[in-house]
């Protein structure tokens, strides 16, 4: 069944207006911050006697420090209020930080532009658990990677066209200052318009008693964010993606004028490679996670970020144009190009940025799909707290080591380093993300697998799945495949094999022995499915018993109305398609035979049917449904 594009939320109010409202509001951040930045690095005698590098470290974390105070509130009033009136609320105060912005300007008075720097903190702030909010209220749970990957793409797009903007106005004589301000409050007032268009949006908790002590109120969110452990685990990673990218991002304007010789169309070039990767990864997101909440591509996004980051300091030390290039000159961005060394370097940040979009987007919309309804936007202001005490981390620890001597290029290494010890840490609290990347490489390599009806899968609550049994890797296809966590049934002996035993323990998976072999741990087994049912988990079954020694369907036993009658659950059958000439079944056929036939990626599918009430489950009914959807492609 063909599925609407994710760019078909473009043309709908519930998305559109939302859309616009929060691209002109990146854009008008970065058209203001990268201006300033630019002004500090390229033209700082005329503004103050601080070193650049100090303030261009300092502008980001005045930034986020609002994000620290005042996260906590902003949680409650996104939860207590209707979100699109609140959105223009924001959108008001906006265009008067922009007045305040443009004042700066005019007067040249550089601690008034600080000063706006922190009011449009302020205003990021409040408009960041409505933005992430709005989502899930509007979306379908099947839109949300595609919603949140053109969200973050319109997000990075705006921040592009800000940083190329800001950087190209503000230098233009003689009347630079001027076009930037007006350009500012120009778009905070096309912000507002757009706000005034976005759909009415109930609030989830009207009745929200204001708690104003932002202390107890963020630990309060935070502590109540820890009881959901992968919740909480992904807003750990998601800050730790903003820890990661203030200390790259904040780096740029110094690196490209003093490691690269550039000039500040060198500072815009970096910072418009690195959108760009930034997005088209946000974008690819759906593609390559067909359309569900992929959390594999999380630590696939972690490796490139280690990767590129290492290569990114590599190439800055093999970069030929420091050598070449006399002292005290500048060159644009084209003729940067033309230097020996400077494509790997554009390469390594657009790298860097599209491996962010992959471990960005995932994590966002396993937050907004498993956090309480009622709670999210406090949820997402207790993530803001930790992004920004990350980022106030990174803004300090850049200062640190760049003050100890450290160069840019050696704070990228040091930055893609740590990025490794986190990775291996929180991946080994949650090995769910470590075995959901090891079952989407699986079937986005070896294999090219399609879904039919896989929304009948139930979205929350309790189910029992049942499947033909084809080969060993049965689970990890179907599993990979799920748009939720399965708790597997499998014969005890498959934990015993060295890798995917280490796969279906990380997954959860239920052992089961045959009643002769060993009565205690089959007894357990059926202990442990009816405890994962009452918990509302979905469970899989392959009723078979055995792997199919044939490529037919055996006959189902007696199991399944044995759980069904301790759990009234509905039943949902499925089927496997194309697997019987995978290598790891118990197909006699000549081996080279079968892989020479299948060639390099095998099609594969997955067929769900329509659910079964538990009144109506009998082994003999559900094989006739499982061997229906099948078909006669094994």
């Amino acid at each position: 069944m063909s599925q609407p594009n994710q760019f078909s939320l473009l043309k709908q109010r519930r998305f559109a207006p939302f859309f616009w409202t929060q691209f002109l509001g990146a854009f008008n951040d970065n058209l203001f911050k990268t201006a300033l930045v630019v002004i500090i690095t390229f033209d700082a005698l005329s503004w103050t006697t601080m070193e650049p590098s100090l303030i261009t470290n300092l502008i980001p974390g005045l930034f986020i420090l609002p994000y620290v105070l005042f996260s906590a509130t902003a949680g409650q009033l996104a939860d207590k209020f209707e979100k699109a009136g609140l959105t223009r609320f924001v959108k008001w105060l906006e265009v008067g930080i922009m007045c305040v912005a443009a004042l700066g300007w005019v007067t040249h008075h550089l601690w008034l532009l600080i000063a706006a720097v922190v009011g449009m903190g302020v205003h990021s702030t409040l408009f960041g658990p409505v933005k992430y909010a709005y989502l899930p209220q509007q979306l379908k749970p099947e839109e949300l990677i595609g919603g949140n990957g053109v969200t973050e793409m319109g997000t990075f797009v705006g921040i592009l066209m800000g940083e190329v903007l800001g950087a190209v106005l503000v230098v233009q004589q003689p009347h630079g200052l001027l076009y930037e301000a007006a350009a500012t409050v120009l778009v905070a007032a096309l912000g507002l318009a757009a706000a005034y268009r976005i759909p009415h949006s109930p609030a989830p908790a009207p009745d929200l008693k204001i708690s104003w002590n932002f202390v107890s109120e963020s630990v309060r969110n935070i502590n109540f964010s820890r009881k959901n452990r992968t919740v909480f685990l992904s807003m750990l990673g998601n800050s730790w993606f903003w820890f990661y990218g203030a200390l790259i991002l904040a780096q740029f304007p110094v690196y490209a004028k003093d490691y690269l010789h550039g000039d500040h169309g060198a500072f815009v070039l970096l910072l418009t490679i690195f959108s760009l990767g930034v997005g088209s990864g946000s974008l690819l997101c759906e593609r390559l996670s067909g359309r569900k909440v992929e959390i594999g591509l999380v630590p696939f996004g972690s490796i490139g970020l280690t990767v590129f980051g290492i290569d990114l300091y590599f190439a800055s030390l093999a970069f030929s144009g420091g050598a070449l290039i006399p002292a005290g000159v500048h060159l644009d961005a084209f003729a940067l190009l033309a230097q020996h060394g400077m494509w790997r370097i554009l390469f390594d940040v657009l790298m860097i940025g599209m491996f962010g979009g992959f471990f960005i987007v995932p994590l966002f919309a396993l937050i907004q799909l498993r956090c309480d309804p009622q709670h999210i936007s406090r949820t997402i202001a207790g993530m803001n707290i930790l992004n920004a005490l990350f980022m106030v981390a990174a803004a300090g620890l850049a200062i640190v080591l760049l003050g100890q001597g450290l160069t840019i290029p050696q704070l990228f290494l040091v930055t893609a380093l740590l990025n490794a010890v986190v990775a291996i840490y929180i991946f080994s609290l949650v090995p769910e993300f470590l075995m959901r990347f090891l079952a989407w490489l699986l079937i986005h390599t070896v294999h090219r697998v399609r879904t039919v009806d896989v929304e009948r899968i139930p979205a929350e609550g309790a189910a029992v799945l049942v499947c033909n049994h084809v080969s060993y890797v049965d689970a990890i296809v179907i599993g990979a495949t799920a748009p939720r966590p399965i708790r597997f049934v499998m014969d005890h002996r498959i934990f015993k094999l060295p890798l995917l035993g280490w796969i279906f323990r990380t997954a959860r998976a239920i052992p089961i022995a045959p009643a002769k072999e060993d009565p205690w741990l089959m007894e357990k087994a059926y202990i442990d499915i009816a405890q994962a049912l009452h918990e509302g988990e979905l469970v899989c079954i392959f009723p078979e018993g055995q792997l199919t020694r044939t490529g037919d369907i055996n006959d189902f036993k007696g199991g399944i109305a044995k759980i069904i009658d301790r759990t009234k659950v509905p039943v949902i059958p499925m089927a496997l398609r194309g697997l019987w000439t995978h290598l790891l079944t118990r197909n006699r056929e000549n081996v080279f035979g079968r892989a020479f036939r299948i060639g390099l990626r095998s099609r594969l599918e997955l067929v769900v049917g329509e659910p079964v009430a538990p009144q109506d489950v009998t082994p003999e009914d559900l094989k006739q449904r499982v061997a229906a959807l099948r078909g006669d492609w094994k």
